[in-house]
């Protein structure tokens, strides 16, 4: 489809990003309705979180720490700021994002609520890069684990890790 739209050449700068962007949403498979729910936890419920590359050696509450920053430290220097630009935000916004770190350290499970498509797609592409880490532990077995983060966006952005209570509806 987007090949068909794109030979036509009868679209906007804006058309082209809103197309590339949904295209870019929509060609993973990484959402969390293809995970499943079993032997995944939140966040704050395991013994010790996933370790960050960096994070090694730490307790348990400074390897949270340390995981908190790297997140959010590495999401704010991929982001790409021009696509704020040209939303042309009167006040900044937030959108929660999901994500799970799996067993093996992968992230998968993505998932960004209600934001502009083009935001959404670039939230989606800084989360498909974080890289591999150690995985959390619970009881002495790797375990998944669900990571919510706020992105706040306007003429900068910034990331909140949050810890919270219950899985998001897929």
């Amino acid at each position: 489809m987007q090949e068909q739209v794109m030979v036509q050449g009868n679209i906007t700068k804006e058309e082209e990003q809103a197309i590339l962007s949904l295209c870019s949403i929509l060609s993973k498979n990484d959402g969390l309705e293809n995970y499943s729910p079993d032997n995944r936890m939140v966040l704050k419920d395991v013994e010790k979180a996933p370790v960050y590359e960096g994070c090694e050696g730490l307790s348990v509450e400074e390897t949270k720490e340390c995981f908190n920053n790297k997140v959010s430290t590495f999401i704010k220097r991929e982001f790409n700021l021009s696509i704020l630009e040209d939303l042309d935000l009167s006040e900044p916004k937030q959108v929660d994002a999901f994500f799970i770190i799996d067993q093996t350290g992968n992230r998968t499970g993505m998932k960004v609520r209600d934001s502009e498509v083009n935001v959404q797609a670039e939230i989606l592409r800084v989360l498909r890069k974080i890289p591999v880490m150690k995985p959390a532990i619970h009881n002495g077995q790797n375990v998944s684990v669900l990571c919510s983060i706020i992105v706040k966006y306007g003429n900068e952005i910034d990331v909140d890790v949050i810890y919270i209570p219950e899985i998001p509806d897929t």
